[in-house]
């Protein structure tokens, strides 16, 4: 089977800031510019990566496109992603926002962002970080949903025209400490909405990010299968992390297993068969941020490789007995714990 083709967050290699570094671990990021940024991280990663993603307008926009596609040496542009919840005028939320000009102002870059999209091919992603609230009390609750919701219809209706797949991706906390959008069930409730709409919802997809899932307990393995079969999954953000928080770590440092059970669910699925894609959201903070990417290309990859190595047949034939005993030791063969080891064990145990 080919492999599925990757993608890689340009915000990756930025400053990474964080409230008690502010001026982040990698200073020296702030002084390249866009176009220098994507032809250096281009031209040391290379054929390791198949694309890249860019939030718009911050890291692309109309004016340096065209010069960042050409730094990128060969891979594409795969998605654009709205970026307005980096911008302090929409503290208080850009769709949801009480200010009426703010909230058309909101939408009128969100279409701009979809035509440069559909101008290079690429896919849409939709994070609504911003769209949330920090106090009880805060909001009116079903005033703001409504307003999110009725965006998220206008901004699908105009991608469908543009023949733009747009990805929702949620989250539950941070920048707002209680995001609209918070886990799956949300994102699916949301598109439900805009289907009510008479909206067309072909093209409105999920982006399983892999460690907003952890963090909410949510299991990467099972949401993979049954928005695969809902035809709803459409893109990924490979990482993790410890599960308390959004540490966007290397693939794989942690929840292995995990992981493991979703590259066998992607497997089963079929994904990548369609052009889907792995994109590696990082936040490498201290690390090299070139080789923490590097290093999740490989231990993805390298995950992927066992799952195809698993006796699927022999798995799914315990999975419907639901014996966890049997699942495990056919899982676990495929990593090495095989008969041979098993006797070594026990011949050890005679020495």
């Amino acid at each position: 089977m080919k492999r599925i083709k990757n993608s890689v967050g340009i915000w990756s290699f930025g400053t990474n800031a964080t409230r008690f570094m502010p001026s982040g671990y990698h200073p020296e990021a702030a002084e390249e510019d866009m176009v220098a940024k994507s032809a250096r991280v281009a031209g040391e990663l290379g054929d390791l990566v198949d694309g890249y993603e860019f939030h718009y307008p911050g890291e692309v926009n109309e004016g340096n496109a065209d010069a960042v596609v050409r730094a990128l040496a060969g891979a594409d542009l795969y998605a654009i992603a709205l970026g307005l919840f980096s911008n302090p005028r929409y503290a208080q939320g850009s769709f949801i926002n009480p200010d009426q000009k703010v909230r058309e102002e909101s939408l009128k870059i969100a279409k701009r962002g979809i035509d440069l999209a559909a101008h290079y091919g690429a896919k849409y992603i939709i994070w609504p970080g911003g769209e949330g609230y920090n106090y009880p009390f805060q909001i009116l609750y079903r005033d703001a949903w409504q307003r999110f919701i009725d965006a998220i219809a206008a901004l699908t209706a105009y991608a469908n025209e543009k023949k733009v797949t747009i990805f929702l991706e949620h989250k539950n906390s941070e920048p707002a400490m209680r995001i609209l959008m918070r886990d799956i069930g949300m994102t699916i409730f949301v598109i439900n909405k805009v289907k009510e709409q008479g909206i067309a919802v072909d093209n409105l997809k999920i982006n399983m990010d892999w460690q907003h899932l952890i963090m909410n307990g949510e299991p990467l393995a099972e949401y993979a299968a049954l928005l695969a079969g809902e035809n709803l999954l459409g893109h990924h953000h490979g990482n993790s992390g410890w599960g308390s928080f959004d540490d966007d770590n290397m693939v794989g440092a942690s929840f292995f297993m995990q992981t493991l059970g979703l590259a066998v669910e992607l497997r089963r699925s079929g994904y990548g068969a369609n052009g889907e894609r792995v994109g590696f959201d990082l936040f490498p903070y201290t690390e090299n941020q070139v080789e923490a990417v590097r290093r999740s290309v490989y231990q993805w990859e390298f995950i992927d490789s066992l799952a195809l190595k698993i006796d699927d047949k022999a798995l799914r034939e315990a999975q419907a007995e639901h014996d966890a005993v049997k699942s495990y030791e056919i899982v676990y063969k495929a990593m090495g714990l095989d008969d041979s080891f098993i006797e070594k064990i026990h011949r050890d145990r005679k020495k």
